[in-house]
């Protein structure tokens, strides 16, 4: 399998840097795309060589792998989600990251943003995770193997939504981690491990 490694917000492509060291693969990065997780996926699916494809994707690249998923199912064989969820924003969510727009564009990134990335870009980036479609359909359907991960100490996406998440798919499990919301830099050598069995 090649892995594709999606990035969350508001870090980039460089926190899969020592997983693309192990195992291969590409890391992408996903601003500058436009404020629409299904274009992000088409143009990605364009970009990405292989019909063999394992999606890794932290928060947002979640969102973005079962995006990829839904438009090629063919193509992918297994999807890891890394602190992400499969069901769309609620209201209360979708009003938050309103608000969050309009502080990116009164105050600036917040302070964990890596540098080069622009407030417009991190703007889009929230309005196409705001407005990203419910893909609960495309965990029920999908045939490979799907890891549902999540945080302990998250309180963005709990392990009992990991676990429900995971009991949905066919061949899903669920994989939980003494960690905050960036599983892979929170605790790598256990994130690399459970990458391991689907790798």
């Amino acid at each position: 399998m090649r892995a594709v490694w999606l990035h969350g917000w508001p870090l980039d492509e460089r926190m899969w840097k020592r997983e693309v060291e192990r195992f291969g693969g590409v890391a992408v990065r996903l601003y500058g795309r436009g404020e629409s997780i299904d274009g992000w996926a088409a143009q990605l699916l364009g970009e990405v060589e292989g019909d063999d494809l394992a999606l890794v994707g932290s928060s947002m690249g979640g969102y973005t792998a079962l995006a990829m998923t839904r438009c090629a199912p063919e193509r992918v064989k297994a999807v890891v989600l890394s602190a992400s969820k499969a069901a769309p924003d609620t209201p209360e969510r979708r009003a938050f990251r309103n608000g969050l727009i309009e502080r990116l564009r009164r105050d600036g990134p917040p302070p964990h943003a890596v540098e080069g990335i622009s407030v417009e870009e991190l703007a889009a980036c929230q309005a196409a995770i705001r407005d990203r479609p419910d893909s609960t359909d495309v965990v029920r359907s999908f045939g490979g193997v799907l890891v549902a991960c999540a945080g302990r100490r998250d309180d963005l996406v709990s392990p009992e939504e990991a676990r429900e998440l995971a009991a949905t798919a066919p061949n899903g499990r669920a994989r939980i981690f003494d960690t905050d919301h960036f599983i892979n830099l929170d605790d790598p050598e256990g994130f690399e491990r459970m990458l391991e069995t689907v790798l």
